[in-house]
């Protein structure tokens, strides 16, 4: 199976994707994690941006040829970021679940004028990135991290999506 994750910088992304993967005994790729392996960091151009997509991609797909089920987060934010992984599931005719994380703008705020370990995304991408954000079509979960435990959300996952427990 393959968990797409994904929302604003800030959201709590990573934090969930992490714990939801442990639970499930499945494989965690995250696009901050891979641009910083790749020695990326800084480079935001879109050439930079496909590169470190790519990269999600293989490992995903890698994982998911061994039968390992994987959880992707990254911001996805617009709609042929996450096409190929759409088409990924399908030719591998392999499930694809879509949760969405949100937080309030203040929380956010917050949240990302703090050093993390990966993101280097402060207020001002956060902002332009909402501003592009694509709406995620079809079925999705939609989870507010501001207001659930990690723990919880992970649990109404389970339960939403019926994985087993």
């Amino acid at each position: 199976m393959l968990i797409m994750v994904t929302g604003l910088p800030g959201t709590g992304k990573t934090t969930y994707a992490k714990t939801l993967a442990d639970s499930i005994g499945g494989r965690h790729f995250n696009t901050d994690i891979i641009r910083d392996q790749l020695n990326m960091r800084g480079q935001y151009d879109e050439a930079s941006k496909r590169m470190i997509y790519e990269a999600l991609f293989k490992h995903t797909q890698s994982c998911l040829k061994r039968g390992l089920p994987v959880v992707v987060d990254g911001t996805f934010f617009r709609k042929e970021l996450r096409e190929p992984f759409v088409d990924l599931a399908e030719e591998l005719n392999c499930s694809i679940f879509w949760v969405e994380i949100k937080a309030d703008e203040p929380i956010i705020k917050e949240r990302v004028s703090q050093k993390r370990e990966f993101s280097e995304a402060d207020y001002e991408v956060y902002l332009k990135i909402k501003e592009a954000f694509e709406p995620i079509e079809g079925e999705h979960l939609t989870l507010q991290s501001d207001l659930l435990s990690v723990e919880e959300m992970v649990e109404s996952t389970m339960t939403y999506y019926s994985f087993p427990k």
